[in-house]
């Protein structure tokens, strides 16, 4: 289903570019975007996947991942096809890297979405599995639908958009997990086909220009974006331009799509990464697809108190007073918290929408 795209403006030399994203992609009728989802129709941009998905799963919010907001709630996941990066790592890449649009499954207008977040106990809809950047006129929709039953929306991205999209991209989501996935020009440049700017660039937006609430993960290859010297810088730019509070998340590699000459990344090399960015003032960081409580657990910044007690996704504790606050010293965490944490734990349900 084709749908008119905003962002875009015509070029005198007859051709159209598109705005979405830094990537800038100027087209002739026919053609699509490095992201293939967005093509040119005429004299306008069309999103091409408007209304159709690659499946629906209920998750932990945890797993996005976001670990300060509504903690043990379950989150209704849904990704697209296609994307404006081009990293050799993907995890997901045969949702992202499709050309096969016969793939996606049958039409899911937004409200049909909204409506099925509230009917399977979900808290949030989460946009993930492939970048919601480009397909955002159809999240941006489905966040709106959501905000009217009371259901909050996530973005989980590169954060690779262009100034012109992203201040109502990103008014329209509750939450976002952001992956840094490198702290040099020379890794976005090699590994993801991108520039390190941008990212930096809406991180800093995200955080000082909305209310949305952030989360940041690097995922850390071996030989790749592992080593102290860029972990330091990553960690110090973080703690410097955003702010201490925004919790950070290093998480394990293991070989996929274009990458399957590196090993998994060792635990002791997320525990590292752990060690310089709270050495470098961050407050929660955090490690993940690993087993490691401690890594996994979220304190309190005061008195260092173990506040939620984590095992991969399940929550084994939860003390928070109503306005969360830590019960031991008062001290605020920040974040978003209900009153008791939910309990949906580590279960994956695939679901499939009525229409």
């Amino acid at each position: 289903m084709s749908y008119p795209g905003r962002w875009w403006h015509a070029l005198e030399d007859g051709r159209i570019q598109c705005d979405l994203c830094p990537r800038e992609c100027k087209l002739h009728d026919e053609q699509r975007g490095a992201c293939f989802v967005r093509q040119r129709e005429g004299g306008q941009i069309v999103l091409t996947t408007y209304g159709r998905s690659s499946g629906f799963c209920i998750d932990p919010i945890e797993k996005k991942p976001l670990n300060h907001y509504l903690p043990g709630s379950s989150v209704l996941s849904f990704g697209t096809a296609g994307c404006n990066l081009a990293c050799k790592f993907c995890q997901n890449w045969d949702i992202s890297k499709s050309r096969d649009m016969d793939r996606l499954m049958d039409s899911a207008e937004p409200a049909t979405i909204a409506r099925a977040a509230i009917e399977t106990g979900a808290a949030s809809v989460a946009f993930t599995y492939n970048d919601p950047v480009i397909f955002a006129e159809y999240a941006i929709d489905i966040a709106a639908e959501c905000r009217r039953v009371g259901v909050h929306s996530v973005a989980v991205t590169a954060g690779y958009i262009g100034q012109c999209a992203r201040e109502e991209f990103y008014a329209a989501m509750d939450a976002a997990n952001v992956d840094l996935k490198g702290f040099t020009e020379e890794f976005y440049t090699k590994y993801c086909g991108a520039h390190l700017a941008p990212v930096l660039d809406t991180l800093g937006f995200i955080y000082h220009d909305t209310d949305t609430w952030l989360e940041i993960t690097t995922l850390l290859i071996p030989e790749a974006n592992d080593s102290d010297a860029e972990i330091t810088a990553l960690s110090r730019w973080v703690a410097r331009e955003l702010s201490p509070e925004v919790p950070l998340h290093f998480t394990a590699f293991h070989p996929d799509f274009k990458l399957t000459d590196r090993r998994h990344t060792p635990h002791q090399t997320l525990l590292r990464a752990r060690s310089i960015a709270l050495a470098e003032g961050l407050r929660h960081v955090y490690v993940g697809n690993v087993r490691d409580l401690e890594g996994a657990t979220t304190y309190c910044t005061h008195c260092s108190a173990p506040l939620i007690v984590r095992d991969y996704y399940a929550i084994l504790d939860y003390r928070l007073t109503e306005d969360g606050c830590c019960p031991d010293c008062g001290t605020p965490l920040v974040g978003h918290f209900a009153r008791s944490a939910g309990h949906f734990g580590n279960r994956r349900i695939p679901v499939r929408l009525a229409s």
